[in-house]
């Protein structure tokens, strides 16, 4: 059966850091669709600017794992309730769904790390945003993918 792994948490959270080294060398999946790593890749010096269309390319490239049954991840603040459709979905069609949640204890300490990210060079998140998501990832996480989900653990990263 077809795996599908949901890498979940507020922004700050390290999920891509996470990511990038769980799933290739202890999960044995290699497609890992990221909407900031395609934005990225569109527009490497302003990726904030192409977000939106990043976020389309993201969801055709899931439909197109999909579609050829393959073993793949993509990241998620949870925040937004449209991936639970897509989740039942990859359900209906054999898939083992799988959820690694990182979970920071206060909105505060997302917009730290944030902070310390884009010091670094990386991209930015408004704290407003942060603070919208965090809320929502939360309730979502808990009242909404949880039951979806075949197999499911949350890490503190706080």
């Amino acid at each position: 059966m077809p795996k599908l792994y949901i890498i979940g948490g507020a922004n700050g959270s390290g999920k891509t850091t996470v990511a990038l080294q769980i799933l290739p060398y202890f999960l044995d999946v290699f497609e890992y669709v990221n909407a900031d790593k395609i934005a990225e890749g569109i527009s490497p010096l302003n990726s904030e600017a192409v977000a939106i269309e990043a976020g389309r390319l993201m969801l055709q490239r899931l439909e197109t794992l999909v579609n050829d049954k393959a073993d793949f991840a993509f990241e998620t603040t949870l925040a937004a309730r449209n991936f639970a459709r897509f989740i039942r979905k990859c359900k209906e069609q054999g898939y083992i769904i799988n959820l690694i949640y990182f979970w920071l204890e206060t909105p505060e300490l997302a917009i730290a790390r944030v902070s310390r990210r884009v010091a670094s060079g990386g991209h930015n998140i408004p704290e407003d945003v942060i603070y919208r998501r965090y809320e929502r990832g939360r309730k979502n996480l808990t009242d909404l993918y949880l039951p979806l989900c075949d197999t499911w653990i949350v890490y503190s990263v706080s």
